[in-house]
């Protein structure tokens, strides 16, 4: 099985993926733009056998402006969890499974049609994100905490008090009643202040 998937990987996924422009390293698959770092990566399960292997395919964006917003330093080969935006591929295509498996019973012609065809989704996905605003405006308009403090860091540096006030607005009604929204709070009033912007939620 585990010949299978290396098979899988080396025959079908990554003429697949260099067609579109990535480079293999492992299994990690990178584009490089001028803004932007794509990869996706194919991360084995940890509880394989001799007769199933399973995997999942991970999605992630890195962003050196984001980076740099979060004082770190520059990666060229950023890790799946360096990424500003991380994704199971299920989350970006629905019609994916939590995770693919290949056991003796595996129609593999089946599975290559499927995971090729998923991967076709992913990089229409990734073509409409761009710029380190996009990946924001992802979760933004979530809203997602994920990347908040980062967000609201971008969007007032470049004097965008709109749309930070409309995101920290559907924040509060979000997660206003839960326990740790004052820890929030205070990390987004701090980050307003730093850029002479009033704070105020409700």
């Amino acid at each position: 099985m585990q010949q299978l998937f290396n098979e899988l990987v080396k025959c079908d996924v990554k003429p697949f993926l260099s067609k579109h422009g990535y480079a293999k390293k492992g299994l990690n698959f990178y584009k490089t733009t001028e803004s932007l770092i794509y990869m996706i990566h194919f991360q084995k399960s940890s509880g394989n056998s001799s007769d199933n292997v399973m995997f999942y395919v991970n999605c992630g964006i890195y962003a050196a402006e984001l980076a740099q917003i979060q004082s770190r330093e520059i990666l060229t080969t950023p890790k799946e969890v360096d990424c500003h935006f991380r994704a199971r591929i299920g989350e970006i295509t629905e019609s994916a499974p939590d995770r693919y498996s290949i056991t003796p019973d595996t129609n593999m012609d089946d599975l290559r049609k499927t995971l090729l065809s998923e991967l076709e989704v992913v990089n229409h996905f990734y073509v409409k994100m761009n710029s380190a605003r996009d990946i924001v405006h992802y979760y933004t308009s979530g809203p997602f905490l994920h990347l908040g403090e980062e967000s609201f860091h971008l969007l007032l540096q470049s004097n965008d008090v709109a749309a930070a006030r409309q995101y920290l607005k559907a924040l509060q009604e979000k997660y206003g009643t839960e326990n740790r929204w004052t820890i929030f709070e205070k990390k987004f009033q701090a980050i307003f202040h730093k850029y002479g912007v009033e704070f105020h939620t409700g």
